[in-house]
């Protein structure tokens, strides 16, 4: 896919893996992760490799030495994902990015795979997590399964005109500058969580306080920090991650590997619960509310909570919900869905420089729903999503690529129940409208009060191809089946 700027027509959805796991021209024999992957060592818990990017050879007469830029093929660690960065986050990478990799433990490349290089998922304009100076330019990572081996080119794009001269006309052809400081990204999304906060979390720790429930949910702009103790950071981390989520009924202690599914009738009770600093017999008016649906924990997809910023952000309220899809291809299995998304975790921390994971939500094709970004499932999270729309939505990105494809009749019916039962705690209705003003962005100017469906596609808010024409048709359906689900 091609992405154009702002005063053009929309870009590609900026979580971008664009390929299935397994390129089909990889004829590689099978060859078991189990087998290729170190027992025990930091590869384990997953990492990255960071290669500076150097001149190549210009094939193309027309362009300057400097207007190409990659690594010869080279023997590496195993990975996973693979993505280019650069040092300014506000300059535009207008070229092409293109890697092939070696299936680990074979001889066979894949042929070039295209990364998209208008990444348009990211925090808002003037934010903390915008400007903390540690926020790169990146490419949309793309997902390449078990790898060891790698190839990179970077090319500016020749912009090539007719012109006409007192001799005839001719065609000119220009180049602009490849932004500074490229760098290839190799994550290995490893196996699972740390192992000191898995012993934790398996001996029971106690849960730290978190703030009642609410619907709908208010909340400080961030949250306390609990009492300093002599645990490893990372154990605290991951105990604040899962008490976040502790008020929620059947949720088994800091180790919990998924939020349990409750029908409508337990959905209500739960909301209606007996909350702190309310009167005994207080009356609420009986809200629009779907049931809540399974959601596998940060903690149950081996999140490596020592990668993130501790401290959770929230927004006042969740008013809309937008949909996005990560166009990764749809070539995975859905047991392999945890390390997908460990990876584009890592890669927008440890690469990109946000504070975690971008997306509040992510749903894989199979309709499983995993929590996103740290702070409670039920609070309204500040994501990084929807540029300038960050504030007072969350975001929902399904793994695989939806432009031609239509999604599963199971991935639509996942974002209904999770935006009616989310929605709901907010009391926003799911075939409404709403207003959010912008923090900035391609589509819309700061400041601007923009009208949106309360479920509306990326696209909606930003000029992107983003969530993919077929995922983004079916949107009308979804609202309608999660208002049926919320009883209006």
């Amino acid at each position: 896919m091609r992405g154009l700027l702002a005063s053009s027509i929309g870009v590609t959805c900026a979580a971008a893996l664009a390929l299935p796991l397994t390129s089909p021209a990889v004829a590689a024999r099978p060859v078991s992760p189990a087998a290729v992957r170190p027992a025990a060592g930091a590869e384990a818990l997953g990492g990255t490799q960071s290669l500076p990017l150097a001149p190549l050879a210009a094939r193309d007469r027309t362009l300057a030495p400097a207007a190409e830029q990659g690594l010869p093929r080279r023997d590496v660690r195993h990975f996973s994902l693979v993505g280019v960065i650069w040092d300014d986050p506000d300059t535009v990478l207008h070229g092409r990015v293109q890697v092939r990799t070696r299936a680990a433990g074979s001889d066979t490349w894949s042929l070039w795979q295209d990364l998209e290089t208008h990444n348009d998922d990211a925090a808002d304009p003037g934010t903390a997590e915008r400007t903390s100076g540690r926020v790169h330019g990146a490419t949309a990572p793309l997902w390449v399964g078990d790898s060891d081996g790698v190839e990179v080119r970077v090319r500016a794009e020749a912009d090539r005109r007719t012109e006409d001269t007192a001799r005839g006309s001719r065609t000119a052809t220009t180049t602009g500058p490849l932004p500074t400081g490229l760098r290839l990204e190799l994550v290995d999304p490893g196996e699972s969580a740390p192992e000191p906060a898995r012993r934790e979390s398996a001996a029971g720790a106690p849960q730290r306080a978190v703030a009642p429930r609410s619907a709908p949910y208010s909340a400080p702009h961030s949250a306390p920090r609990p009492e300093p103790t002599a645990e490893p950071a990372e154990v605290r981390a991951a105990l604040d991650a899962s008490a976040a989520n502790a008020d929620l009924a059947g949720l088994d202690g800091p180790g919990a590997t998924e939020i349990p599914a409750l029908d409508r009738q337990q959905t209500e009770q739960e909301l209606f619960a007996p909350r702190a600093g309310e009167l005994t017999g207080q009356r609420r008016v009986k809200p629009y509310i779907g049931p809540r649906p399974r959601i596998v924990t940060r903690h149950g997809w081996g999140a490596d909570e020592g990668l993130r910023e501790r401290k959770f952000v929230y927004t006042k309220k969740v008013k809309a919900a937008f949909v996005h899809h990560t166009a990764s291809g749809n070539g995975y299995s859905c047991t392999q869905a945890a390390s997908l998304i460990r990876g584009i975790y890592r890669y927008h921390v440890k690469s990109m420089g946000w504070r975690d994971i971008g997306y509040n939500f992510l749903v894989d094709k199979c309709g499983t729903i995993y929590e996103g970004r740290a702070g409670g499932v039920a609070k309204p999270v500040l994501g990084a999503h929807t540029l300038g729309f960050n504030s007072n939505s969350m975001g929902i990105a399904v793994l695989g690529s939806y432009g031609s494809k239509k999604p599963p009749a199971a991935v639509t019916q996942a974002i209904a129940r999770l935006a009616a039962w989310k929605l709901g705690l907010h009391g926003a209705n799911p075939k409404g409208k709403t207003y959010l003003k912008s923090g900035g962005g391609n589509r819309y100017p700061k400041g601007k009060k923009v009208r949106l469906n309360v479920i509306s596609g990326h696209r909606d808010g930003f000029a992107t191809e983003c969530p993919g024409w077929q995922l983004y048709r079916k949107l009308g359906s979804t609202r309608t089946t999660a208002a049926r689900l919320q009883g209006r």
